[in-house]
């Protein structure tokens, strides 16, 4: 545990960008020293490092892209070989994975990183934290929670994802007070349950700390899926935001205002679509540049991600900033019928429908040019009614506009949700050029 009166988040908003601004001049000069990639962008453009002074400095600088990391993967590295002793792989939600390699700095980086996002969350050494993720298929997330909770000195149950009957039967003979998991999975666990008279309502259980899916609406109350976990489950929800690329966690306090800023870890730009930072407050496109790896840093990595800053002091007694619940990845954006939306959107309505087992949303160009969405559902069980009609009822109450719906067996959704290589359930197929 970091002492208060030694973590930098509780410093004052003008400490936090001075001591940024000070590992920023670091990291310049490292990726100067050590990336082929960094070294050779500065010189085509003529960058000169020390004139990088400022925060506000960085859109001097070119974005880094995903296909970059595709492309050049080899001139990011900036170590031996024989440093690396961890490789892991992005998800690949955007294309082929892209690897990366982490020395044992990086690893301990991650774990300083972990044990703040967990005490941020209210763990202490002595609770038992129950991982509901993969700490195998070179995932950097499971890992990264393991090295955390260990750092953290709490106790970690490593169970896997999936498998509810497992779970339960793990949390009743261990008894841990905290899952990690992602949250649509909680809804499994508590169906499981209730169809073999366990009472989780009186488990052992007192906190969720969800990761993948958001857990709240842009006001940070809790949204369908997070309601519909609540109003059965009475325990402490908590969302997460990460990314392999990023190599750090933005977790909620215990007053669930957006996910909390580590300064030492990362610099946050909000970009908006002129690629200038937009005002704090206004969604953008998250770009991060990350700070104290030794592998693979990366500087002003666009995430893709859209959300905004929240800079007002939080009642936990942290000054960095908050990051909003993510609205969507920008390139899945949706043009459905004349209206923007982004999946999760659809999510949400889909997540609270009682009869709704599973589901996939597909996305493709129609003849038009236009987006054309198809909702496939697999039925928990089939209702009195007609269940295609009442969804486009609740979709249109929800978002303004239906998109097509196929009913299916759930075990086709099922199998296209968890494909053999898969580390996430897959939602959501975009099927655009």
């Amino acid at each position: 545990m970091i002492p208060v009166e030694s973590d930098i988040e509780y410093r004052s908003a003008d400490e936090i960008k001075l001591y940024q601004e000070e590992l920023l001049h670091r990291a310049l000069h490292y990726l100067n020293e050590h990336s082929v990639y960094y070294h050779r962008m500065f010189e085509r453009y003529e960058i000169h490092i020390n004139q990088i002074r400022y925060l506000e400095d960085l859109v001097k600088i070119p974005f880094t892209e995903k296909k970059d990391l595709q492309l050049f993967n080899e001139e990011f590295l900036c170590c031996p070989r024989e440093k690396i002793i961890d490789y892991v792989t992005t998800s690949g939600t955007l294309g082929d994975p892209v690897t990366f390699g982490c020395t044992e700095k990086d690893l301990q980086r991650l774990a300083y990183n972990e044990m703040k996002s967990f005490a941020c969350a209210g763990l202490r050494p002595g609770n038992i934290v129950q991982l509901m993720t993969t700490l195998d298929k070179r995932f950097m997330a499971g890992l990264a929670y393991f090295l955390g909770i260990r750092e953290l000195g709490a106790s970690v149950i490593r169970v896997g994802n999936g498998i509810p009957e497992l779970q339960w039967d793990t949390i009743r003979r261990l008894k841990p007070d905290t899952i990690m998991c992602v949250p649509s999975f909680i809804l499994r666990l508590i169906q499981y349950a209730e169809e073999h008279q366990i009472d989780y309502r009186h488990s052992s259980i007192r906190r969720i700390i969800g990761i993948g899916e958001g857990l709240r609406e842009q006001d940070f109350s809790l949204n369908l899926l997070g309601q519909r976990i609540h109003d059965k489950w009475d325990v402490d929800l908590f969302a997460t935001y990460s990314s392999t690329e990023m190599g750090a966690t933005f977790s909620e306090c215990e007053y669930g205002c957006g996910g909390h800023l580590h300064p030492e870890l990362i610099i946050v730009e909000i970009i908006g679509p002129d690629n200038l930072p937009v005002p704090d407050g206004e969604y953008g496109e998250i770009v991060v540049t990350t700070l104290g790896v030794e592998g693979m840093p990366l500087l002003r990595f666009r995430t893709g991600d859209i959300a905004a800053k929240r800079t007002e002091p939080c009642r936990c007694g942290r000054h960095s900033f908050r990051l909003t619940p993510l609205i969507g990845r920008k390139h899945n954006m949706i043009k459905l019928k004349g209206t923007t939306l982004y999946p999760p959107a659809l999510n949400d309505v889909l997540d609270n429908t009682a009869y709704v087992e599973n589901y996939v949303i597909e996305v493709q160009e129609s003849e038009a040019g236009t987006d054309q969405v198809l909702v496939k559902i697999g039925l928990k069980y089939r209702p009195e009614f007609d269940a295609v009609k009442d969804l486009k009822d609740r979709f249109r109450s929800r978002i303004r506009v239906a998109p097509d719906i196929e009913l299916h067996p759930v075990e086709v959704i099922h199998a296209i949700n968890y494909p053999a290589k898969s580390r996430k359930p897959v939602k959501f197929i975009d099927k655009r050029q």
